[in-house]
């Protein structure tokens, strides 16, 4: 199963941390996802992705859902890095 790392800004790790949006989005596609938050830089946060299916993730991360649950956990989807391991 491939994994992709995936680190982005947010509002408010708080929130972000709390949310059930990630659960809800992956969860749909069998992704399982743990979350890290850079020490440094407290609105740094990243997510490692083990996914079922690569093609699948891109397609639903262009789609209204993805950019709502982005909007909801105050992601700032123009910092968001996606990395797939090699």
């Amino acid at each position: 199963m491939p994994t992709v790392l995936a680190v982005h800004e947010v509002d408010d790790v708080e929130k972000w941390r709390s949310s059930s949006k990630r659960e809800e989005v992956f969860g749909s596609l069998g992704i399982t996802v743990r979350t890290f938050e850079d020490q440094k830089d407290t609105n740094r946060v990243g997510l490692i992705l083990e996914v079922p299916n690569i093609a699948a993730l891109e397609e639903m991360l262009g789609t209204p859902k993805a950019a709502a649950a982005m909007q909801h956990d105050g992601v700032r989807p123009e910092t968001l890095v996606i990395l797939e391991e090699s």
